[in-house]
């Protein structure tokens, strides 16, 4: 499904009237839609909490949070974002969550809604511009789907040996999906290199995944951004394990689990960023008036533990590099 068809799809469905208020009504109420699970995100909360904290807002103090969560299920996500609109929350935060600020968009035009996205909010519909959103959405971007072809690279660095390359993908969430799958095609190319793309939206189809690898120590497999993939971490680290497949993701928590390695923007920041940016929702900002902010915290992680069992020797510069080694 194509990113304008989804979107289509979820604008065509008719959300209640917004008659039902906050429940409490002594102090605004933020509505967090995410397509993940609290126990999966307990450190990113954390940083959300903070940026809200330096904004002036203490979660129970003068702001509540009224959280939804998918738990992976994305089907959900209407569902749980009609919900928040119906509460007539004063914001919508979608942090970590971008298939969560497309539905979250398509369920309102007229609450303020701040996103943390791996991909270009422009290309996405989310907003108008990065200088001036428009409408009713702004937040955060770190372009994290479309840095795919530089892990390429660093996976060929970690091994040399590689002659197939792998990458695996949630159907289910195409918002994210397609640019990456997209990206990664064309960093292929310009390397000479073939991408085989695998799909997998369920645990079982996860697991039938690593049993369909093939057992050769020139395959690598390269993760897309995808909460859900992200909630499944400490299983596609095992599995990783068992069948000795080198793998590298878009976040250091896969790495901290037991991947190879990771790069990408630094979630925490984003997340410390959009609390930020609710916080300046609450207190009067426009959505329309926020730039969009770019994240430019990227960060290196390699498990050197997950290296030398896998026999990959890591090139000293490689570590040097990194901005975390786990051992």
């Amino acid at each position: 499904m194509r990113r304008r068809e989804f979107i289509t799809l979820l604008g065509g469905v008719s959300l209640a009237p917004l008659t039902v208020r906050a429940q409490n009504s002594s102090m605004p109420e933020i509505g967090f839609l995410h397509s993940g699970s609290p126990e999966q995100n307990v450190q990113r909360l954390a940083a959300y909490r903070k940026g809200l904290n330096e904004a002036g807002f203490v979660e129970g103090e003068n702001v509540t949070i009224e959280f939804r969560w998918a738990a992976g299920r994305n089907d959900k996500l209407q569902e749980l974002a009609g919900d928040l609109v119906r509460r007539q929350v004063a914001v919508i935060a979608t942090p970590g969550s971008t298939l969560a600020a497309v539905v979250a968009k398509a369920a309102t035009t007229s609450i303020p809604i701040v996103f943390a996205v791996g991909a270009d909010p422009v290309g996405l519909g989310l907003v108008a511009s990065f200088n001036r959103p428009g409408g009713n959405v702004t937040g955060i971007t770190s372009l994290n789907a479309e840095i795919a072809a530089k892990r390429f690279g660093l996976i060929r660095e970690l091994v040399p040996q590689a002659a197939r390359y792998f990458a695996l993908v949630n159907p289910t969430d195409p918002v994210l999906a397609e640019p990456f799958t997209k990206d990664v095609q064309a960093g292929a190319a310009t390397i000479g290199i073939h991408i085989e793309i695998i799909r997998a939206s369920t645990d079982r189809e996860i697991e039938q995944a690593f049993a369909n690898f093939p057992r050769q120590s020139d395959s690598v497999l390269v993760f897309g951004p995808d909460a859900f993939f992200y909630t499944r971490r400490t299983q596609i680290a095992a599995l990783a394990a068992q069948r000795a497949v080198p793998t590298i993701f878009d976040g250091r928590d896969y790495v901290e689990a037991g991947g190879l390695a990771s790069y990408g923007a630094d979630f925490d920041n984003l997340m410390h960023l959009a609390g930020g940016y609710t916080g300046s929702i609450l207190k009067g900002e426009k959505p329309a008036d926020l730039p969009i902010v770019r994240s430019t915290k990227y960060e290196l992680v390699i498990n050197l533990k997950t290296a030398n069992a896998l026999g990959l020797g890591v090139p000293p510069m490689l570590l040097a590099t990194a901005d975390k080694v786990i051992e």
